[in-house]
């Protein structure tokens, strides 16, 4: 049986050095702040991260260089027979595919497997999760790899944005709809679903929008997951950008009575989602689980 490595990206939430995921291998996602490359949980806090968003800063996203890549692999393949790598949805990063070119070179063909698993957050984090479960029932990365890709789109997430003004800058809505949604009060909601992020929904205030995703999520548990649901392998998820303490716990509850025979999941939403998004947003979805 190989010795495999799983490593991820911190898009996961997982963030490099996490001692709750001791064996979980991150590579860090760059952000660029002012035109200066940051590292997100090496050099950037969370906390940083939305005070300079708020402060005015010009922020984009990026994907890992390729030598950054290859620098974990070549490390990890010092200890390890196989890496599984599992980075954020291919839709929403060229990550994915740079890897799996990368992957491809001689020195790593074989032995690291890159997949395109179609998450990101919540999500993915549990996809990394499930790699260790098959691992340790003796799979091989590209066992692995091949059952995560299968299961890839069992998996739906909802976010509300609280400001427009981040979709506005991304130019994901004119500057018009922007100012006409402030003055209503109006709340986007974003759906994932695999590769892409759509518009799903509006709502009138935060209230309003966390009420639509509710909705939304128990009308995909009890129509297309409705198996899963009946084989106990769904877990519920939230997330969200800087937000008060007081409501966010306010919002884990409701998840909680809404699901109360459900795992609920809890990770960050991660600076690539905070940048296009800004504070304030939550997001909260369902998704297959493997059991150990």
């Amino acid at each position: 049986m190989p010795k495999i490595a799983v490593m991820t990206d911190s898009n996961s939430g997982i963030m490099p050095g996490d001692g709750k995921y001791p064996d979980i291998h991150v590579l860090p996602m760059p952000v660029i702040i002012d035109e200066k490359i940051y590292y997100e949980g090496i050099d950037i806090s969370h906390t940083d991260f939305y005070r300079m968003q708020s402060s005015g800063a010009n922020i984009t996203t990026s994907q890992p260089s390729p030598g950054d890549v290859t620098s974990m692999w070549k490390e990890l393949l010092r200890t390890y027979d196989q890496i599984v790598f599992i980075p954020m949805s291919s839709g929403l990063s060229n990550t994915c595919q740079t890897a799996a070119m990368l992957s491809g070179d001689e020195e790593f063909a074989g032995r690291v497997f890159v997949v395109n698993n179609r998450r990101i957050s919540v999500p993915q984090l549990q996809s990394v999760l499930d790699a260790q479960i098959l691992a340790r029932d003796g799979k091989s990365g590209g066992e692995i790899r091949d059952i995560l890709e299968n299961e890839a789109l069992d998996a739906s997430i909802y976010i509300a944005v609280d400001t427009l003004e981040y979709l506005k800058k991304g130019g994901r809505i004119t500057p018009a709809a922007a100012a006409i949604g402030t003055v209503l009060r109006l709340k986007p909601v974003l759906t994932i679903q695999g590769d892409k992020l759509d518009s799903f929904a509006k709502a009138r205030g935060m209230k309003s929008a966390f009420r639509t995703m509710l909705g939304a999520v128990k009308e995909d548990i009890s129509s297309r997951f409705s198996q899963l649901k009946d084989d106990e392998l769904l877990k519920v998820g939230i997330a969200n950008t800087e937000m008060e303490s007081d409501k966010l716990e306010m919002f884990k509850e409701e998840m909680k009575n809404n699901f109360p025979d459900m795992e609920l999941v809890y990770s960050p939403l991660t600076m690539s989602i905070g940048t296009h998004t800004g504070p304030g947003a939550l997001g909260i979805g369902v998704f297959r689980c493997h059991r150990s």
